[in-house]
C-alpha cells in the first residue's frame, strides 16, 4: 500500500479552500505563521496544521531567520504539476507510436 505520493498530497493539500487562500496570500512573498494566522479566524495550532500539509505537500517552503519561522511558495511544484497538466492538451503529440 504505502503513503500518499507527492502528487496525491499536492491535490489533496489543494482540496481546502483555506490552504489555497493560505498560497495567495503567499504569492505576495514570504510571511510568518502569525502574519498568515492574523488573516484568518482560527488558532494559530489549526493554522500550523494547514501549514504543515502544504509543507508535506511541498507547495510551501519554510525558512527560518532567528526566532521566526518565514513561509514561502514553492513555485517549482507548481511548474510540475502545470506540465503534467499541459501533457493532455494538444492532441497526440506525446503518446507513443
Amino acid at each position: 500500500m504505502g503513503g500518499d505520493t507527492l502528487f496525491e498530497k499536492t491535490f489533496k493539500a489543494l482540496g481546502a479552500p483555506v490552504r489555497r487562500d493560505i498560497l495567495n496570500l503567499l504569492k505576495k512573498g514570504k510571511m510568518s505563521a502569525g502574519d498568515i494566522a492574523s488573516h484568518f479566524d482560527m488558532s494559530q495550532a489549526t493554522v500550523s496544521y494547514h501549514l504543515s500539509l502544504l509543507k508535506d505537500a511541498g507547495l510551501i517552503s519554510e525558512e527560518k531567520d532567528k526566532n521566526f519561522i518565514f513561509y514561502q511558495i514553492n513555485a517549482s511544484v507548481f511548474e510540475e504539476m502545470l506540465c503534467y497538466f499541459k501533457s493532455f492538451i494538444g492532441g497526440n503529440e506525446d503518446v507513443e507510436k
